[in-house]
């Protein structure tokens, strides 16, 4: 069975010495989180996903969801885990105390999610998507519905879901059919079917809050005519018990390539009742809310199993026997040499842990940015804080699930033909990590949002406030030898992304393909550079300990790892630009009869 250790070494680097969370403590939620609560919760969290969730990864996967007459029976040891989860108040350590939550720090809750989804990504997305609903139902829902509502999501009894696609509309949800007819008493009747529901049904939680998009008949055509629906599974007495089945059932599970222990459903809704969130013909902005959320979890998905590959990758190139080092036998007492030590497999183990080490800074420290969004006292930085999130939203989502499908094959790959077989894990975390770049918002169109709405949304003031941090920091740390090639890494890869943001300018309104053609590299690029500037920071973190006489091996080791990815992951601006500066041209040239 695969192995899965728990990075908490790692995230408390992050958490303690990069961004020095404790600097928060006078913001709300951080004053209830200094290091030592913070360290026990990760040690706790880490014990639940080692314990608990790894150990039913492979056997869920192979086990699988069943469906008989509507009703979804998920793997053994799935209720048990879940019942665990709840117990020990994970569903609610980031929410508002209002309605029972523990109120701790976002960005905690986001270190969490990473272990949950390396242990287990299948069992993970159950309570993953009450989060969005969570949020939905708090941004956008009535006194009545909130407190309906928020407290059993939070406390774990339900669980919520996302309801957009049809069969007929992903991206475009200006063509979705399902209906709302509005009744006497303020209620709708909700009709119509949606497909890849995560989560759609099960028997883990006593309620399933489903968030449904719909067309009230008589609105605007197209996505200025979705209003959003809570339709729940059991319909909410007044008491706040649970009253009669709902018109809504599962009609089918997907037979998908994996995340095979979650029951991705065919949602069929036959005159259900649903409740209105927020204004008629507004539910796009409200379905944005869950979206946002969920694609920074989906980001941190990417990541997760990555991580999980590498770990068990290193462990079998440390033990695997085969062949002689090119420089001279390093293990004459046996029969080959580890293959550690041939300079391919360390390069793709390498690459993936650079990769990885990167990305988790990247996303916590979105984490905190999110914190600070929402906590801080100065409307000027929520405001600053806020346009950098929404700035880097499709980069976290799509730069670290398409890397982290990328790194997860590399760890593949140094099981040479064991990797392919079933009993050693890894196809299966490849075929998990291959959903993250397909759903909530297939990557070409994360792509899309960042070039065609986020980079000059505000005036692009939150692209520019963000390269000019990342300036102020090469600025500011000049002089200092051991860290340049740090800096000069970043400032190239700052000065590319851009440059790559000015040739959209001065060539994306002449030809609106050329932002379209070169959207992806785009985000590759900025997504290289963000790390960039993070392994600058982690860099400054180690050097600052070895001068004060407090390294450990792992600054160390950080540093080492660091400079790989300057010497060999960082280049890469350079083709992405290329890319991006090529144009459309080549692209669009052939006709659509010749493919």
């Amino acid at each position: 069975m695969p192995l899965y250790h728990a990075p908490v070494d790692d995230i408390r680097f992050v958490l303690h010495e990069m961004l020095q969370v404790e600097k928060y403590s006078n913001l709300a939620g951080f004053a209830d989180a200094p290091r030592d609560v913070i360290d026990a919760v990760l040690e706790e969290g880490a014990k639940l996903a080692e314990r608990v969730f790894a150990p039913l990864n492979q056997s869920g996967d192979q086990e699988g969801c069943r469906i008989a007459d509507g009703v979804v029976t998920t793997p053994n040891g799935f209720r048990e885990a879940y019942r665990t989860f709840c117990e020990g108040g994970w569903p609610s350590l980031t929410a508002d105390p209002e309605y029972g939550g523990q109120g701790m720090p976002f960005v905690l809750g986001f270190a969490l999610s990473e272990l949950w989804s390396a242990s287990n990504m299948a069992f993970a997305m159950y309570p993953g998507l009450s989060h969005g609903a969570y949020e939905a139902i708090r941004h956008w829902g009535t006194d009545a519905q909130k407190q309906t509502y928020l407290p059993k999501l939070v406390s774990g009894e339900w669980t919520g879901t996302m309801n957009l696609t049809e069969a007929h509309c992903g991206t475009d949800l200006g063509l979705l059919r399902t209906r709302a007819e509005p009744q006497d008493d303020g209620s709708y009747k909700v009709t119509g079917t949606k497909i890849f529901i995560s989560a759609g049904e099960h028997d883990l939680a006593a309620n399933i809050i489903h968030l449904v998009l719909a067309r009230i008949p008589g609105g605007p055509e197209g996505v200025k005519g979705i209003s959003l629906f809570i339709v729940p599974k059991f319909l909410v007495g007044a008491d706040g018990t649970l009253g009669p089945r709902n018109g809504v059932a599962a009609g089918n599970i997907e037979h998908k390539m994996g995340i095979n222990g979650n029951a991705t459903c065919v949602m069929n809704y036959d005159g259900a009742t649903g409740f209105l969130v927020g204004e008629a013909h507004k539910g796009l902005r409200a379905m944005f809310t869950m979206m946002n959320a969920a694609r920074l979890g989906v980001g941190i998905q990417g990541i997760s199993q990555a991580e999980v590959a590498y770990q068990n990758a290193a462990s079998y190139a440390k033990d695997r026997l085969q062949g002689r080092a090119i420089t001279g036998t390093k293990f004459a007492d046996k029969a080959a040499d580890p293959i550690i030590v041939h300079p391919d497999v360390r390069r793709m183990l390498l690459g993936a842990r650079a990769f990885i080490e990167g990305a988790r800074a990247f996303y916590l420290w979105t984490g905190l940015k999110i914190d600070l969004a929402h906590r801080d006292p100065d409307p000027a930085v929520r405001e600053a804080n806020d346009d950098l999130v929404a700035l880097l939203t499709p980069v976290v989502k799509g730069y670290l699930t398409d890397k982290g499908f990328d790194s997860t094959v590399a760890a593949q790959q140094v099981f040479g033909g064991h990797g392919y077989i079933r009993e050693w894990g890894m196809e299966q975390f490849v075929r998990d990590a291959r959903i993250a770049q397909i759903y909530e918002g297939a990557n070409g169109i994360q792509a899309l949002d960042l070039v065609g709405r986020k980079l000059g949304q505000n005036g692009g003031r939150g692209l520019m406030a963000y390269l000019g941090e990342c300036e102020k920091f090469v600025a500011d740390n000049q002089g200092d030898a051991t860290l340049q090639p740090f800096l000069d890494g970043l400032a190239t890869a700052t000065g590319q992304v851009r440059d790559g943001a000015l040739w959209f300018m001065q060539n994306g309104l002449a030809n609106p393909d050329h932002a379209g053609a070169g959207s992806v590299e785009y985000l590759h690029l900025m997504g290289l550079q963000v790390l960039g500037y993070m392994w600058a920071q982690m860099a400054k973190v180690a050097l600052d300990a070895r001068a004060a006489g407090t390294a450990t091996p792992a600054h160390d080791a950080k540093l080492t790892v660091g400079r790989f990815f300057v010497a060999r992951l960082l280049p890469d601006g350079a083709a992405l630009l290329a890319k991006v500066q090529a144009g459309a041209d080549s692209i669009m040239a052939l006709d659509a009869a010749s493919f």
